[in-house]
């Protein structure tokens, strides 16, 4: 019976080399790999089952992810920083959506475990303050949580730093000679939405403008929360001359609902949203934003799986990653008439 010495041999490569492409535990070369499977083929090696590799090893090398389901391209990108950063590193990646139901984050997290994944990821916002049960449920193993509030479950966190990148948003329109300035939150309940609007207030506290009530409009981080708080914001009375939504997705539907109202964006409405999704500048104007690195953000989350994989006693990190403005067409320097 052929043994993976005998393919290295006929390959030209190093055991180990051999052992990471049968057992997919770390990225090799596409044309190594062909040579690889080709000896084996030629051999006629046959892998041990993954299911037989995991009970020898105690690993399945396989993550499980949860989030929850959003019309939002943002969990989408972010989703693809994970798939990608697995494969690299050799592992699985099995997808489950909550839609922010608590019995279907239970379903998924028990058929997870049933399939003895090695650690979670965990993107469930609307989840956020909720549900004890579950997060004890995952107390027995590595879990990274990203883009969530506050939680009691001992684990690492990886997260962008809305508080600043709600700053620099309204920073960015201040600069710009924009006095009047609204904001469409995210649901407050959500702990990026409140720091985002933190943030706004932190800047316009520091420029010494006021704050009106009637130009801030609690949105749900979806299109048709932005197109409802144009009207909100028309019904309330005089309109700003510049608003930042708390994410593309609200601001994407800010710009619809104002040129259906025959306002020209930017030159009488300025716009700024926040998440720089792909679309964004592909727009019509092109949406000035907040971007987060949503690759890296997937990335740093498998990264800091393994890590505690590896390192089940090393101390609990969070990674917050830096926003950056993003200035398109959408905000207008303002002229006083």
């Amino acid at each position: 019976m052929a043994t993976m010495k005998d393919i290295a041999k006929l390959a030209g490569v190093s055991t180990s080399t051999v052992s990471h492409v049968i057992n997919k535990t770390r990225f090799v070369s596409d044309e190594i790999a062909e040579r690889v499977n080709t000896a084996a083929k030629e051999l006629k090696y046959y892998a041990p089952s993954a299911l037989a590799r995991s009970l020898k090893i105690s690993r399945t090398n396989t993550f499980g992810m949860i989030v929850t389901t959003s019309t939002n391209p943002f969990f989408g990108e972010v989703v693809k920083g994970v798939e990608r950063s697995c494969y690299l590193a050799g592992y699985n990646l099995i997808l489950c959506n909550t839609e922010g139901d608590a019995k279907r984050m239970k379903a998924s997290i028990e058929t997870l475990m049933q399939k003895r994944v090695d650690g979670f990821i965990l993107m469930c916002s609307t989840l956020e303050g909720e549900y004890t049960e579950v997060l004890e449920r995952l107390s027995s193993v590595p879990v990274v949580v990203m883009d969530w509030g506050p939680i009691s479950l001992p684990c690492d966190k990886i997260q962008d730093n809305s508080l600043r990148g709600g700053y620099l948003a309204t920073k960015h329109l201040i600069e710009k000679g924009h006095r009047e300035i609204g904001c469409i939150t995210g649901p407050l309940i959500k702990h990026q939405a409140k720091m985002r609007y933190e943030g706004f207030k932190r800047a316009m506290k520091e420029a010494q403008l006021p704050i009106k009530s009637q130009w801030i409009v609690e949105g749900d981080f979806e299109c048709e929360g932005g197109y409802q708080a144009l009207e909100q914001f028309q019904t309330n009375g005089t309109m700003p001359s510049a608003i930042f939504a708390g994410n593309d997705m609200m601001a994407m539907g800010l710009i619809n609902a104002a040129q259906a109202h025959g306002i020209s964006v930017p030159d009488d409405l300025s716009i700024m949203g926040y998440d720089d999704i792909h679309i964004a500048k592909y727009m019509s104007p092109s949406l000035s934003t907040v971007h987060q690195p949503k690759y890296r953000l997937g990335k740093a989350a498998v990264d800091a799986l393994i890590q505690r994989i590896n390192h089940k006693d090393s101390e609990r990190q969070i990674v917050e990653l830096e926003p950056a403005v993003v200035e398109r067409c959408s905000v207008a320097q303002y002229v006083v008439a």
